[in-house]
């Protein structure tokens, strides 16, 4: 089994945030790496999304994304649901964006084509690594996301809903024990 992929603690985040302003293309990463920390979304998800997904008629930021039997893992449709914060995110990034067609993809390469999985993958994993992030991956967010809605006492049950799992075992495995878990769970007793 290979080793799960690094989750990153609030001050960690804010660190690779603050790696992410000196990069190219920075507004960009910044919501790509969000939409997998804030959202949960898988980095596929990230890829296939598109403006008219993200944005109402009124062109104001959706409170959740309607992801397509097509946009994910396991073909199924799922929701995400957008807290406060990663829909100021977006608005931010839309303004950057020059919006041709409802229908293209939220994030494109330089080129302007959209990013397939693997190549949003490839940008993901590279950002961690000059952030300096050992074992940090484009799955990072995603688990970190769960990590920490299991660390406020979220039930596995909204976890599993929210993360778009069918499987209860699935989302378990996503959860990383930290040490001031641990800690704090002792200290209720």
């Amino acid at each position: 089994m290979s080793k799960q992929a690094k989750t990153l603690n609030e001050r960690e985040l804010q660190r690779l945030l603050d790696f992410v302003k000196t990069t190219k293309n920075a507004t960009r990463n910044r919501a790509i790496l969000l939409l997998t920390h804030l959202a949960g979304m898988r980095i596929g998800e990230v890829a296939a999304v598109r403006i008219c997904d993200v944005l109402a008629s009124d062109g104001t930021v959706r409170e959740e994304i309607n992801l397509s039997a097509a946009q994910t893992k396991g073909n199924k449709s799922r929701s995400v649901l957008l807290n406060e914060r990663m829909q100021t995110e977006l608005a931010t990034y839309i303004r950057t964006v020059r919006v041709r067609d409802p229908k293209q993809a939220l994030f494109a390469t330089q080129r302007s084509a959209a990013f397939t999985a693997n190549s949003l993958t490839q940008v993901v994993n590279g950002i961690y690594k000059h952030a300096g992030f050992d074992g940090a991956s484009s799955h990072s967010g995603r688990r970190g996301f769960l990590t920490n809605l299991a660390e406020k006492g979220v039930s596995v049950r909204v976890m599993m809903a929210l993360a778009g799992h069918a499987n209860m075992a699935t989302t378990q495995r996503y959860i990383d024990l930290r040490p001031g878990v641990l800690r704090n769970a002792v200290e209720l007793v």
